[in-house]
This record gives structure tokens, C-alpha cells and sequence, in this order.
């Protein structure tokens, strides 16, 4: 039939069906899909640079290319979303949710048109919206729109085109089904003819006779007569707790308090026993509860006080202000209906009133219309219903009064507070814990339900959403266990984990099986606890727990096979070869999974026979045999069928017959050859999702792989494998055989938890479930960056993994962090070498099997043999820099150790051409030695200078700064008045060394400092002491370092930026966001030039490394600085789902500015200037003494007389005004004029 209401647990109107059409009415169309913005090229110029490599603390990397790329790790908190792949291969989310999504399917409706995505699981919202269990995405808008009605989790979506349906399987309710129902075309939610299943549904799919096969953890038919509680109503709901009021009560003493009728059982009438109303007035009596509730029966004591009583009466359920309808049987044991006007019998017993319908309320009114004698009146009532629950706060639990021998309550242990229900469907406790790492042994809720017959039960939790007090960020994970049964009906105890931040209200079955009733032995009991393994401070919650009695006895076993075209459903379930397939299974079977291939369908769940285990196919025509070995040892999650291979995921180990060694937790099957094959050794926990999706392997284009998802966190050692560390994610690449994260290739990078993918019809767009961090490169610690051409990465030839940080590891004083990763890199190439050398804190495996620490060598000029360090340096050593003088290393840090008998301290000296320790200098000393910068003066005079926090260097006092002479291979100092941490050197010119940190200069404090070693003194800056804290990073910003940019981090905390001109300091403004360490600077060319800034050339851009945090972005680990605007550049994660860091751009060449042909000495460009100057005065002269004697010609000049004399002897005879008597006359003269002087 078709459901005219959606229904929760309030009946809704007509009118939610109409609202739904809009659902509908705008189908999509299939030539659209996801669309994804792409971002400018960053139009670097990295030709005149050789090889270029970025360093940092990362295990997955990507050029930033689309504006949906991020940082962000994979949710760890139950929460999940619709995912899509990016063109580069890339996942990224399209809508996120609050729970688990576990199913999708594409709902082409019989016309052939999309209506949108139908996503399925257990969340509340979606999208943002309040969406309970299923919605509609649309794939083209990403709209979102809810399919009310269901309350509960789905399980599994099959959409049919052929019926224009969807069908819906899991464990909730809806309409008057349980566990299935169906979505019809545009007529929203339609009872299937038997009304779902009387216990959770896995799995549905078509046979390929075309009917639906259901498949899950059932015995029966939804309307199937099978077993029903024989004490019905036995529950007691607590008015004793309810907030009583009434209407027009008495003014008689002792009669006007509404609460004198509660816990009244006797019918007895009297002065605090009953309560009236003013007579010959209609009246009511009022109950609001802290929780929500299904009442199945009322039953009501009527009064005889004085003769009043109450004749009529109607019941309305609140807040919906339902008229409820209600059976009783007359006094002729007549069974009778009423709504309205209820008769109430003015007798001393008790009369019962059944609710037809079943609605949810949270408070309910008695209306009474009309009484006995002169006023109306009540001597009791009480409230039942079927469901049984146990609530934390105990007062919502039955009360004293009822007379239940083992009434349902909670033991709460810890610091449970009671909190209001607020949106929620009941008052809860809530425990805050400060550190949660404390939690789980400190906190407990005990559920002891009300048990009185003993059968199958669901057991359901229910959680309180978060939205509702905005707590979803501190929300924590809780432990269920239980017990349900002893001695010979004894099951395993339960136990799951749920996360608790869902936005809305929300339940999970945690049990479906035995429950054994209350008795003085045994009470069964669920407890909820605080999970371990978290930290931080996190609120935990306890609502209520729901048992439920099932039909037990329906005639089937875990398979239903249902034709859609019959209105009616036979209970002769021996006509279906797939329903006898389940009878013919041991009683209790369970089926997770059924796929069909070439007309058979294979089951796969925890079921046996006395031939088979866990999985079985079965013909269309014919009964259910065995596969190869008998089948699997133990249950079966998942089946996906890739043609003629099915790829199976449990918690197995073997074959049933211990025919096949390595099938843990995953195997294949050919349905050909009848085999079974490990993918490897398999994965060291339980495989419960399969999806096959695409990406570039080795080919250059995209290949299908096979995704597991699971509780595993380890791909387990085979052959010359070793065995690799997870995170529940595992990737298969079938044209491989192997596992993805072992192919020395450059590979993707991804992590976290697939649960299903669904190719969008009429699209190349597939949509995946779950919860995914992902990024273009797997690699670690280093990758190389392509210089011609597009912007593009590749894995170094290397394997490195960061080390842990351990107690003893210390905080860089500058970066405020731990350091792991590497840190610096150099390209080592003198007499043709090719050397890659890596320095940081990590381990890397050498080409010779054994573990390396902290420094290593990737020799390209012999296969790309990775060696390390001789024993000597501390495995615990972190090297922050280095420097090649020659053939030398100079790595520096916090490096301890002995070499050769020497004790080293900051700094380790290495010989390249001998690859072996050279002669170590005096060791640096101090309280706390680091080395943070080495860098070797230019100009051919071979002097190391490093850069630190040390006092002295062996016996020579030597602070913070000290030189390596390597001429004679002795410590220098460059003289005193320089004190404090250094934390960059960078040169301008030969003789001129700047220095950044966090310093002292002449008892002065400062961030940066000069050093001329020609004159060896030092010098602080004009305006430094703007710079707003400790610089820890330097670079040029022109090709002659007359103007430079630092970084660091402000005394606030905060990250800056500054760019000296030669005279000011400037900053970039508030660009980084909290949290941000600025641990690296370059200038970059670009190939087009960006618009002209007071900062920063136009053919020019700043690289910005370290742990960034952009406004309105998140997490980055590079960026591009143009002068007026930041943007992305690289993204990075670590392998424990956190945010990666970059810590340093290295090259082979050292070319960073362009030069356009070549660069000129400053003081060759001078002279030219100078040259071209006197050049154009020259010819300025010239035209001006061509156009002077043209001038001349044309105004009557005639040449001098040739013929000498002395031109001084009449000067004294010219009369003065002779002399100046033409002046003031005009200049236009007739020709032979004399000219004016």
C-alpha cells in the first residue's frame, strides 16, 4: 500500500507528500556533473636552478592545482561524506556528513532520467541538513534534499529502473515497515507488501530472474504472526517524574492536586487519594515528561466521591495535539473503539483503554467533557507501553509504585550530570572530562532493562545529537558492551564502539539475538563507557537503551526472495530456491553480502551447513553448493564481483578445509577455474568494504584498483614485502599483484576508509562513501620538483619514514617545534658526481637492507645506492643544515656522538671522495648546542661559518657564531659582542655575513645583525627593532642582496614576514593565520611577470615553506608570495592523518634571479652607464651646434674675418653703453641686422 504520511514518530499531515513532488520535478540531466575549478599556474621559472628538491616532515605531497584540494586528514571521528576524484586523480569531498555513509545508488527513474544519488547510512545530517538515515544528492548542484520518514540506520540501497523504485534495507522504521521498505517514483515512501523483516537487512540485489533477493539477519517477514510478547503493556511508563497540571481543579482541600491521582493503584477515594474538578465544569489533567514515549495502554481508576466521577474523556497525544483512538471492552465484554468522547465506567476497578496507533509523544492531556454527579473526577491512572527502556537519569525510569520485581534502572559511575532534552527525545547525562586520556576507567553508565519474557531482541542505544547544545567538537567515542544471556542461552559478549557527534538525535543497534528475562540470578545489563586511546578535553553522553521482542518464528533464515510484480506474498517459502538456500542453512544465519555472476548468485555471510561455511552459490535453478575447500573458516563482510573474479573480504584465515595459506581477512575466487588466491599475505584484521576505483599506476593512465576498508592497520609481509603499517586502508593493484604501497612507482597517496563507490549515470563521475585524505605523491621526507616545463613532482629514490619523537627529543628554540623529517638536502656534484645528500630527523632503509638514521647519500651516478653515516652519531642526532666546502659535509644541529674517539656536539665533518668521517673539529659546547645554519664564504677563501647556540668551539670562546678555517683546519672567532641563538646566515657580496635570530649585539637585543670579515666587526641594522620577534629564516630579495626578506615568529606568537629595502623594513601584513612556523624563504623566477608591487619585483615571487595556516584556506606547507597576495602552492599530510610541514627548497644551481643573457659585475654596470651617458651629451652637442649654424645662415651671419689681431687693444675704448645698447631690442631682424648678443 502507499503511505499518504511520512511518518517519525508523530503522524504528519497530507501535506508532506505534496512537498516531496519537488523532489521530482526538476530531473537532472545526465549530460551534467561535479565540475572543479582549476587555479592559475604558478608560472615558475626553475630552468636556470638544475635539480630541485623540497624538504619537510611529510608522507604524502601535491602541487596545489584545484581549489578543492586541501590538507585536511581523513575524519577519525565517525563522521563521513561523499567523496570524487579530482582529473589528477586526487579525492576530495563534495558534501560531509555526521555519521557513516554505507550505501548509494543511482536513482534513474523509468523514463530514464536521473532524479539524483539516493545515500544511505546512519547519519543525522547531511550536507548541513537534518537528514535522518537517506537523502537525494544531487550530483550537479550538490543540493541535498531529506527523505523524511525513516528513523533508524540503512544498511543497503538496490535502485530498479524497471520498477521505478528504490529499496531500502538496514535496521530502522518507517510507515508500518521495519528494516525494508521502498521509495517509489515520485509517491515517496510504499510499504512493501510484507512489510519489511523482523530483524536487520545487509544486502539487496536483483536475481537474475529479475526478482529482489534480501539478505540479512531475519527469521520472518515483517507481518509475519510468529512470536509476540505474551506480557504485553508491561511496561510502566513514570508519571511520578512527569511535570503535572490540570484545569478548573477543585478548591476543596485535599482534592485539587492534580498529582494526588499518581501511584494510585487501589481506587481508593478520599482526601489526597483523588483528584476533582469544580463542578458542573468541564476540566483537564495535564502530563509533560523529560522524555518521549509510545504508550500502548491507559488505564484509569474512576472516583465515586460524593457521587462525582468522570463520564467522558478524550486522550490527545502532545506536542503533535493528536486525538488519539482508542479500544476498550463495555461491561458486556463488547470490544469497542472511541476517540472524542472515551466512556469511563464509575466503578471501583480499573478500566483499560489500547491504543490503536502507536505514536510517539513527550506529553499527553486528558479532556473531560462529561461527569457523574456534580462535578468530574479521577481516583488514578497509569501509562504503558510494549517497547522496554532503560533511561541513565533514573528518574525516567519505572517507578517505585509499579511493582515490578526488577524494574528497569541505571548505575552511574563518575561525573554524570543531568541535562535538559532540549531538542532531543529525552533528558540525558553528560560526563566532561578535562583529559579524556582518563576517561575510560573513570566513567560508566550500567542499563538494566525491565526483562520479563525471555526471546530475540533488538537492543538499540540511542545518542542525543550534538547541534543541539553545540558540543559536536568535544564529543567523544564510547564502548558498549553487555551481557544478555547465561548458561546454556549464553552469547558472546557484546561490544562496538560509537562515535557520539552526531548533529540530531540518532540510534544504533548494538544486538539482535537471545535476551534472557530478569530473575534473581541474572539481569541482563549494557554498559557505556568513555572508549580509550583519546585525549583533550571531551564531553561523553548517555541517553537511554531500547529493547525490542522480535517475531522468531516466520519460516525463513537470512535470504527472502520478493517479485515485485505479485501484490501479495507467498509464506510458502519452499517455491523459492533462494529462501530454501536459507532454510537449508543452520538456524541463526546471517547473510552480509549477495552478487550474481552468469546466473549465480554467491552469499557470503556467518552461516554453515554440514558442507559448507560462510559462503555458497546457488543457481537459479537448483540448491545452494559449496565452493572450492568447503568455502572460508569464518564470516564473510563483503563480496565484489570484477567479471569472473570475486574479490572477498571477512575476518577469516583459511579455507574451511585449510586448503590455502595467506588468506587472512581477504581472498579472491574465479568462478572459471573454481581457485582460491591471496591478494599477498592479506591485511592483519577484518575486511568489511571492497570498492574497485581508478588511478595512474605505472601505464601514465588510469587502471582499476581495488580498495579495502577495515579494521586492520597493518598489509602483512610477503616475499621479499616487507610488512607495511596502515590506517584501515589498504589498495590492491590487480595488474600488479601487489599491494599499492609497495610499488617502488610514483603512486598516489591515500588513507582513511571506503566504504562504497557509484558511477554517476551518463557521467565519467564517480561518487564514493566514507572518509579520505588523499594527495597526488606517495612520498616521504623529499621529492624532487620538475624545472622545465609544467610545475610537477617525483619521489626521490629513497624510502623514508620520520622518527618517533621520544621524551629526549628537544623543541627548537626558533621554530617552537619538534623537528622530524628532513630538514635540509644538497645536491653534491664535483668531479661528475651526482649525490643526493638528505639531512633531518628519520629513518631510510639502505640499498644494503639496513636501517640508516638521520643522514643519508643517494648515489645517482651508481643506481641510486642509498648509504648513511658510519656508527658514531647518536641515533637520536637531528640534523637541521648543511654544507659542502669541496669535498666536505659540514652537517650541523643536534648531533651528539663520538667519532674516531673525538666527541662531537652540533656539528659532524664528513669526507665525500672517501665516504667516511673526516677529522672532526673541537666540539662545540654549551648548555644546550645546536647548530642551526652553515654556510661557507663565497669568494674561494674556504671559511665555514656556523651558526647556532653554543658558547665556545673546543677551548676557544666562541659564541653563537663561529668560523671553521679549513686551510688549517682550526676554529676562528670572529670577535665578541655577539650573543643569543642564530637562526639563518645568508652573505651579500664576499665579506659582508647577515645574521638572523634571536640575539644580542653589544648588550643590545636584536633579530638581525651584519658581519664584515674584512674589518671583522659587527654591526646591527638601521630599524631592526621593528622586526617583531626571533628570526629563524633568510633569503635574498635581488640578485645583489642589497634588499632580503626574514621570517620568524612574533613575541605573540604569531608568524611574520619582513622585507628590508636597504633602508626600511616592511611587513606583508596579517597574511598567516594562528599557528603558522615560517621555516623556509626563497626567491623563485616566473616565466609571465604578476603585477608590479612596492615589495617585490614583477618577475619575481617569494617560496614560503613550514607548517602555513592561510585565512580562509586551512593548512598549506608552501606558498607563493607575489607582493600583494598569497597563494597555495604545496599541500602535504603525515601518515598520522595530521598536516605535513615543508621545511626548505634546495637546488644544483643557485641561479634564483633571471639574468636575461648574463649578470655584470655593479661596477662594470657603472661604467656603462657612465659610457652611454657622455655618449648621448656628445650627440646632444652636435644637433645643437647643426641647428645653431642653420640658425645663423638663416638670419644674415657671415663668416669672421680670417686676418689676425690684437683683440684687446680698442677693448677699453668701447663706451659701456655701446656695449649694452641692443639689449631689450627685439630679436627679429630684418636681414643683415646685427644679431643680439
Amino acid at each position: 500500500m502507499r503511505i499518504p504520511s511520512l511518518l517519525g514518530q508523530v503522524t504528519a499531515g497530507p501535506s508532506s507528500l505534496i512537498r516531496l513532488w519537488p523532489l521530482f520535478s526538476t530531473l537532472i540531466s545526465s549530460s551534467l556533473a561535479l565540475t572543479f575549478n582549476t587555479v592559475p599556474s604558478p608560472n615558475l621559472d626553475l630552468s636556470q636552478l638544475g635539480r630541485v628538491g623540497l624538504a619537510g616532515d611529510f608522507d604524502a605531497i601535491s602541487l596545489y592545482q584545484y581549489t578543492e584540494q586541501s590538507e585536511n586528514g581523513f575524519n577519525a571521528n565517525g563522521s563521513q561524506a561523499i567523496i570524487t576524484q579530482l582529473p589528477n586523480g586526487e579525492f576530495v569531498k563534495v558534501v560531509g556528513s555526521d555519521a557513516y555513509i554505507t550505501t548509494m545508488c543511482p536513482f534513474v527513474m523509468s523514463t530514464g532520467k536521473l532524479a539524483g544519488i539516493v545515500v544511505g547510512g546512519n547519519f543525522t545530517s547531511l550536507g548541513g541538513m537534518n537528514t535522518q538515515a537517506v537523502a537525494l544528492f544531487d550530483p550537479n548542484s550538490g543540493k541535498i534534499t531529506p527523505l523524511p520518514g525513516l528513523t533508524g540506520k540503512v544498511n543497503v540501497l538496490y535502485c530498479d529502473q524497471s520498477q521505478n523504485s528504490v529499496y531500502v534495507g538496514g535496521e530502522f522504521r518507517g510507515a508500518n515497515s521495519t528494516n525494508a521498505i521502498a521509495w517509489v517514483g515520485t509517491d515517496g515512501w510504499t510499504n512493501l507488501p510484507f512489510e519489511g523483516f523482523n530483524g536487520p537487512v545487509r544486502t539487496i540485489t536483483a536475481s537474475s530472474n529479475g526478482t529482489v533477493l534480501f539478505g540479512g539477519e531475519f527469521t520472518g517477514l515483517g507481518n509475519s504472526t510468529g512470536t509476540s510478547p505474551t506480557k504485553k503493556d508491561q511496561q510502566v511508563i513514570n508519571l511520578s517524574s512527569a511535570e503535572i497540571t490540570s484545569g478548573l481543579s477543585t478548591t476543596t482541600a485535599g482534592f485539587s492536586d492534580p498529582k494526588n491521582i499518581i501511584c494510585k493503584t487501589s481506587g481508593q477515594s478520599g482526601a489526597g487519594n483523588t483528584w476533582l474538578v469544580q463542578d458542573s465544569v468541564a476540566g483537564f489533567w495535564k502530563a509533560s515528561f523529560g522524555f518521549g514515549f509510545q504508550p500502548t495502554k491507559l488505564r484509569l481508576w474512576n472516583t465515586n466521591q460524593d457521587g462525582r466521577g468522570t463520564k467522558t474523556f478524550r486522550f490527545t497525544a502532545l506536542p503533535i495535539n493528536g486525538i488519539m483512538n482508542l479500544t476498550y471492552t463495555d461491561d458486556q465484554g463488547v470490544n469497542r473503539t472511541c476517540d472524542a468522547r472515551c466512556p469511563l465506567p464509575q466503578t471501583t476497578e480499573p478500566q483499560d483503554f489500547h491504543f490503536i496507533n502507536v505514536i510517539g509523544m513527550s506529553a499527553f492531556q486528558l479532556d473531560i467533557s462529561d461527569w457523574y454527579g456534580p462535578g468530574a473526577g479521577l481516583n488514578g491512572i497509569a501509562l504503558y507501553e510494549d517497547d522496554i527502556y532503560a533511561f541513565a537519569v533514573n528518574e525516567f525510569n519505572e517507578p517505585a509504585c509499579a511493582g515490578a520485581d526488577f524494574p528497569s534502572t541505571a548505575t552511574a559511575t563518575g561525573p554524570w550530570a543531568s541535562s535538559p532534552s532540549q531538542q532531543s527525545n529525552s533528558g540525558f547525562l553528560m560526563a566532561n572530562f578535562a583529559d579524556a586520556s582518563t576517561a575510560s576507567g573513570s566513567a560508566s553508565v550500567v542499563f538494566k532493562p525491565d526483562i520479563k519474557q525471555s526471546g530475540n531482541y533488538s537492543v538499540t542505544i540511542y545518542t542525543p545529537g550534538c547541534a543541539q547544545d553545540n558540543s559536536c567538537a568535544s564529543r567523544g567515542r564510547v564502548s558498549i558492551t553487555g551481557e544478555m544471556a547465561t548458561g546454556t542461552s549464553a552469547t558472546p559478549p557484546i561490544q562496538s564502539d560509537i562515535f557520539q557527534t552526531n548533529l540530531y538525535d540518532k540510534y544504533d543497534l548494538i544486538y539482535n539475538g537471545h535476551v534472557d528475562a530478569a530473575s534473581g540470578s541474572f539481569r541482563p545489563t549494557v554498559t557505556l563507557t568513555p572508549s580509550p586511546g583519546q585525549a583533550g578535553n571531551l564531553n561523553f553522553v548517555a541517553q537511554r537503551v531500547r529493547f525490542q521482542l522480535l517475531n522468531s518464528t516466520g519460516g525463513l533464515n537470512g535470504i527472502f526472495e520478493f517479485n515485485p510484480s505479485l501484490q501479495v506474498v507467498s509464506t510458502d517459502f519452499s517455491t523459492s530456491v533462494y529462501d530454501k538456500a536459507g532454510m537449508g542453512l543452520d538456524t541463526g544465519a546471517l547473510i552480509n553480502s549477495l552478487v550474481v555472476v552468469d546466473k549465480v548468485t554467491y552469499a557470503g555471510g556467518n552461516f554453515s551447513t554440514s558442507d559448507f561455511q560462510n559462503i555458497m552459490m546457488i543457481p537459479d535453478s537448483g540448491n545452494a553448493t559449496a565452493l572450492a575447500d568447503g568455502g572460508l573458516n569464518a564470516e564473510v563482510f563483503v563480496i565484489y564481483a570484477d567479471g569472473k573474479t570475486l574479490y572477498v573480504g571477512g575476518n577469516f584465515t583459511n579455507t574451511s578445509k585449510g586448503g590455502v595459506d595467506d588468506l587472512s581477512n581477504i581472498a579472491t575466487y574465479s568462478t572459471t577455474d573454481k581457485k582460491w588466491q591471496a591478494l599477498g599475505a592479506g591485511v592483519n584484521g577484518r575486511v568489511c568494504d571492497i570498492v574497485p576505483f581508478s588511478i595512474n599506476v605505472t601505464s601514465g593512465k588510469p587502471e582499476t584498483v581495488i580498495g579495502l576498508s577495515g579494521d586492520f592497520d597493518q598489509i602483512l609481509a610477503f616475499g621479499n614485502n616487507p610488512a607495511i603499517p596502515v590506517d584501515g586502508l589498504a589498495v590492491w593493484v590487480p595488474s600488479q599483484h601487489n599491494w599499492l604501497e609497495n610499488l617502488n612507482a610514483q603512486v598516489p597517496s591515500i588513507s582513511g576508509r571506503l566504504q562504497v563507490g557509484i558511477a554517476v549515470p551518463g557521467t565519467n563521475i564517480t561518487l564514493f562513501g566514507g572518509s579520505l585524505s588523499s594527495q597526488a605523491l606517495s612520498a616521504s621526507g623529499a621529492i624532487s620538483l620538475s624545472t622545465q616545463g609544467t610545475s610537477g613532482i617525483s619521489s626521490l629514490p629513497v624510502k623514508i619514514q620520520p622518527q618517533n619523537i621520544g621524551g629526549s627529543s628537544r623543541k627548537r628554540a626558533l621554530q617552537g617545534r619538534n623537528i622530524t623529517g628532513v630538514v635540509d638536502g644538497y645536491f653534491y656534484e664535483n668531479s661528475n658526481r651526482n649525490v643526493t645528500i638528505l639531512g633531518g630527523h628519520f629513518t631510510a632503509k639502505a640499498t644494503n637492507g639496513s636501517t640508516l638514521n638521520n643522514l643519508i647519500f643517494v648515489n645517482g651516478s651508481n643506481s641510486d645506492q642509498v648509504t648513511g653515516l658510519d656508527s658514531g652519531v647518536d641515533a637520536d642526532s637531528v640534523f637541521l643544515t648543511l654544507a659542502v666546502n669541496g669535498d666536505t659535509l659540514f652537517a650541523g644541529g643536534e648531533v651528539t656522538g663520538t667519532v674516531s674517539g673525538t666527541k662531537i656536539n652540533g656539528l659532524v665533518v664528513y669526507d665525500l671522495i672517501g665516504a667516511k668521517y673526516a677529522r672532526q673539529p673541537p666540539a662545540l659546547t654549551g648548555p644546550n648546542v645546536i647548530v642551526n645554519a652553515i654556510s661557507v664564504q663565497p669568494g674561494g677563501s674556504g671559511d665555514v661559518y656556523v651558526g647556532g647556540n653554543f658558547d665556545s668551539a673546543g677551548s676557544l670562546g666562541c659564541e653563537s657564531v663561529c668560523v671553521f678555517a679549513t686551510s688549517n683546519s682550526q676554529w676562528v672567532s670572529p670577535g665578541g659582542g655577539l650573543s643569543g641563538e642564530v637562526g639563518d646566515l645568508m652573505w651579500s657580496g664576499n665579506n659582508k655575513l647577515i645574521i638572523g635570530g634571536n640575539l644580542t649585539l653589544n648588550n643590545s637585543g636584536t633579530s638581525v645583525a651584519m658581519y664584515d670579515t674584512k674589518a671583522k666587526v659587527w654591526s646591527s641594522f638601521v630599524g631592526a627593532s621593528t622586526i617583531p620577534g626571533p628570526v629563524s629564516a633568510l633569503t635574498p630579495a635581488t640578485a645583489d642582496v642589497s634588499q632580503w626578506w626574514a621570517a620568524g615568529t612574533s613575541l605573540n606568537g604569531s608568524a611574520f614576514l619582513v622585507m628590508f629595502d636597504g633602508f626600511t623594513w616592511h611587513s606583508i601584513g596579517d597574511q598567516f593565520g594562528p599557528n603558522t612556523q615560517i621555516r623556509g624563504l626563497q626567491a623563485l623566477s616566473v616565466t609571465q611577470s604578476h603585477a608590479t608591487s612596492s615589495l617585490m619585483d614583477k618577475n619575481t615571487v617569494l617560496l614560503i615553506t613550514g607548517a602555513l595556516n592561510l585565512p580562509n584556506f586551512g593548512n598549506v606547507s608552501a606558498v607563493l608570495y607575489n607582493g600583494s597576495n598569497v597563494s597555495p602552492f604545496v599541500l602535504a599530510n603525515t601518515a598520522d592523518n595530521s598536516p605535513g610541514s615543508l621545511a626548505t627548497l634546495f637546488s644544483q644551481k643557485q641561479d634564483f634571479f633571471k639574468t636575461h643573457g648574463g649578470q655584470l659585475a655593479v661596477g662594470f654596470v657603472v661604467l656603462i652607464a657612465l659610457a652611454i651617458s657622455l655618449a648621448l651629451i656628445f650627440i646632444l652637442v652636435v644637433i645643437g651646434i647643426f641647428f645653431e649654424r642653420i640658425r645663423r645662415k638663416r638670419e644674415g651671419y657671415v663668416p669672421a674675418p680670417t686676418q689676425m689681431y690684437d683683440k684687446h687693444s680698442n677693448m677699453d675704448r668701447i663706451p659701456p653703453s655701446h656695449l649694452f645698447e641692443s639689449i631689450g631690442h627685439s630679436q627679429n631682424r630684418g636681414p643683415g641686422g646685427a644679431p643680439m648678443i
